[in-house]
């Protein structure tokens, strides 16, 4: 199991900007039926304990010498995404079952995309589970080698994960799925007169309405 080390921090507020200034992460960790402590962590190693355990995989993290199993519950970044400001940790407990989002890995390569010109969609890029803190899978693999057709698709159901793991989500739901090209249609070119060409004027008067002959001077 990964191990991260922490410390406690008494600075609050806008006073956290010190911590970050010494390459430290101000942090929350808490769970249910524990206390919650206000901790900070080294930059430097927690990025390199997301980069391998990810929000999905279980970490000792260690306070005053005692190992805490947690869930790197939620990374807060500065207004441009390069910076992490905070974190939060959620501590759990090892015989009662979690629920969190696991990441979905897509391997291979779809047939219908190489040999059919097919697009592939990805539905979804992550999927809600229930597990023991120990039977959490890091990601869950999707093989996209089965997509041999056009039109076919990856469903929930089609998932590989242990029976200790349960999925949130109804099992109909497409994962992924190959559609045709859409082929745009041709823009229709209306013809027009070129110059010098044109519609022919009407002749003059010749819509004007006949007049009736005349019966004067008829008997």
């Amino acid at each position: 199991m990964l191990q991260l080390q922490a410390q406690n921090r008494d600075i609050f507020g806008k006073k956290v900007s010190s911590l970050l200034e010494q390459g430290l992460i101000p942090a929350e960790a808490y769970g249910h039926g524990m206390e919650n402590k206000h901790i900070c962590v080294e930059r430097k190693n927690f990025a390199s304990i997301l980069k391998e355990a990810g929000e999905s995989t279980i970490i000792e993290l260690v306070i005053d010498g005692k190992k805490h199993p947690a869930l790197i519950h939620q990374v807060s970044t500065d207004i441009l995404g390069d910076v992490m400001t905070h974190v939060d940790f959620y501590l759990v407990k090892m015989d009662e079952k979690i629920r969190t989002s696991v990441q979905l890995n897509f391997v291979g390569e779809a047939p219908a995309v190489k040999e059919k010109s097919g697009v592939l969609i990805k539905a979804m890029d992550e999927i809600e589970v229930e597990a023991l803190p120990a039977d959490l899978p890091h990601q869950i693999d999707v093989d996209l080698s089965v997509l041999v057709d056009l039109n076919q698709s990856i469903h929930v159901k089609d998932l590989v994960v242990s029976d200790k793991v349960r999925l949130f989500a109804d099992e109909d739901t497409t994962v992924a799925t190959v559609t045709e090209q859409r082929v745009e249609e041709e823009p229709v070119v209306v013809a027009t007169p070129t110059e010098g060409e044109g519609v022919a004027p009407a002749a003059e008067g010749g819509d004007k309405e006949k007049e009736a002959p005349s019966t004067e001077g008829k008997k």
